[in-house]
């Protein structure tokens, strides 16, 4: 389990490990999209939230894959207190969130924890 730490005294978000859980989450989850993400989430497991993120290199080069897991990071950051614990949740770029700002994936990402149902 790899811990995601901003200081010493608070865990930000659990990471998935390697492919073999995004897999499992891939293959047992549920999915759903909006126009910027795709939103695969596996329920009934227990402990924190573990979340992974998927950039392909279709969506652009190192530096705008890397800026858009920023994004998604501080994104899931900012909204991980008001999610229900318990799930493993893997969250895929979409090829047009290249452009967008934080505001923009920040909504993107709220959608589909609402879409999921897993807002508290």
């Amino acid at each position: 389990m790899t811990l995601c730490l901003r200081n010493e005294e608070s865990i930000v978000f659990v990471k998935l490990g390697k492919n073999p859980e995004f897999q499992k989450v891939y293959k047992t989850g549920r999915s759903k999209a909006n126009k910027y993400l795709v939103m695969y989430v596996k329920t009934g497991e227990s402990g924190p939230n573990r979340y992974g993120f998927s950039v392909s290199k279709k969506v652009g080069n190192s530096v705008v894959r890397h800026r858009i897991t920023r994004l998604l990071r501080e994104s899931v950051r900012k909204n991980d207190a008001s999610v229900k614990e318990g799930n493993r949740i893997v969250i895929v770029a979409r090829n047009n969130v290249k452009d967008k700002n934080f505001r923009d994936v920040d909504g993107a990402v709220i959608h589909l924890f609402r879409l999921h149902g897993l807002m508290k």
